[in-house]
């Protein structure tokens, strides 16, 4: 027997539920396909917190911030606790990139302002700065494991079904609805369909989509940044991103990032640069080489940190050769993949672009769909519903 729906969304990490709650909010008949429990840790959603980090230059970021930012709220003004916490954020390092999201930040009006060593050094008396630092009053973490609890919530509370514990076995779009067939936590395998679906899976993207959509390259690699203590409990921290020039990151490996995660001491990690995995086979564990790089960072960078401390977490970036999003529609397939290691942040601006393409309103922005990939886009891919 088989189940008749208006959407399916497959994955149910940030970027699925953020689209159900969205496509639900709408009317719409969305039934949710999840391998996993909530908060497990095989993915990319899960843990305490996330930089809520504005410093970008390119407007179709910032843009997609913006709208984010004002749907987080809306989204908190549901629950009875926050979603984020606006300690602000420092951006430092590579002159340049500072400087071009300095200059781009003002032009929108936000809320910034360029420091000093010694002025950084006088507010955060834990982190150790160089040239320019960037001051984003309005960024600092996003509480991620909180955050779905509330995706959750609301979009149950609009009408989603959402199943967990069932694997998705196939995809056929090739008739006028299209047919998942899944494996529920029976183990009986059955068909659900509907007008369209969106698969938003994070690791798992490119095999559900291989012969369905003509996706670009998708690294997917198990990432490793760790918690440390701070020395004095009372230093307040802000987020941070560390950019090194390209020089430097010959050396380094990678950007660093991180903030405060109330509980747990101060997350640093080093930017994509995890060891590829198969994500149904992963080590949970970082090669010596990132964790050294990591304590040395630490060492170097944070004097209000104990180096020796850190307790590391596991997670999976899935990145494309740009370290853009894809978000496009292919026929009644609507397609969320590549996050990057920096998707979090925009969710629930991501949930609206994708429902606007499941219920063809619109396409994805330019910058983000196939196309902009190198990639071809099968006929099919209009706003239209075909």
């Amino acid at each position: 027997m088989g189940t008749q729906t208006d959407h399916i969304i497959v994955g149910g990490g940030i970027m699925g539920l953020s689209a159900a709650w969205q496509l639900a909010e709408r009317g719409a008949r969305v039934h949710l396909i999840e391998q996993f429990d909530p908060h497990h840790a095989r993915g990319a959603s899960h843990g305490s917190t996330r930089n809520i980090n504005n410093a970008y230059h390119e407007e179709f970021y910032l843009d997609l911030f913006d709208e984010a930012f004002a749907l987080w709220r809306e989204l908190e003004a549901g629950v009875s606790f926050p979603l984020l916490g606006l300690h602000g954020l420092v951006t430092q390092g590579d002159e340049t990139v500072v400087l071009a999201a300095h200059d781009a930040l003002v032009a929108r009006g936000a809320d910034v302002a360029l420091l000093t060593p010694a002025e950084a050094s006088e507010h955060w008396a834990g982190m150790r700065f160089a040239g320019p630092v960037l001051l984003s009053r309005q960024a600092g973490i996003g509480y991620a494991a909180r955050a779905l609890d509330a995706l959750e919530a609301a979009a149950v509370s609009a009408g989603v079904t959402i199943e967990r514990h069932a694997r998705v076995r196939g995809i056929d779009p090739s008739t006028e609805r299209v047919r998942i067939e899944v494996e529920g936590a029976d183990g009986a395998v059955r068909t659900v369909d509907a007008e369209g679906a969106i698969v938003a899976a994070g690791a798992w993207s490119k095999p559900l989509l291989a012969g369905l959509v003509e996706l670009p390259e998708l690294t997917v690699t198990e990432e490793h940044p760790a918690h440390f203590t701070p020395r004095d409990p009372a230093v307040l921290w802000p987020s941070f991103n560390h950019m090194f020039t390209p020089a430097e990151l010959d050396v380094r490996g990678g950007n660093v990032y991180g903030m405060p995660s109330p509980g747990e001491g101060v997350k640093v990690g080093l930017h994509a640069v995890g060891h590829v995995v198969d994500p149904d086979q992963r080590t949970f564990a970082a090669t010596p080489e990132v964790r050294a790089a990591v304590r040395e960072h630490v060492a170097e960078w944070f004097p209000g940190l104990d180096p020796d401390t850190g307790v590391e977490i596991s997670c999976t970036y899935t990145s494309t050769p740009s370290g853009r999003f894809v978000l496009d529609r292919v026929g009644r397939l609507t397609v969320a993949a590549g996050f990057s290691g920096h998707g979090y942040k925009f969710a629930p601006a991501i949930g609206r672009i994708l429902a606007d393409s499941a219920t063809g309103v619109a396409l994805p922005p330019e910058e983000f769909r196939l196309p902009a990939h190198g990639t071809g886009t099968p006929e099919g891919s209009s706003p239209e519903q075909p």
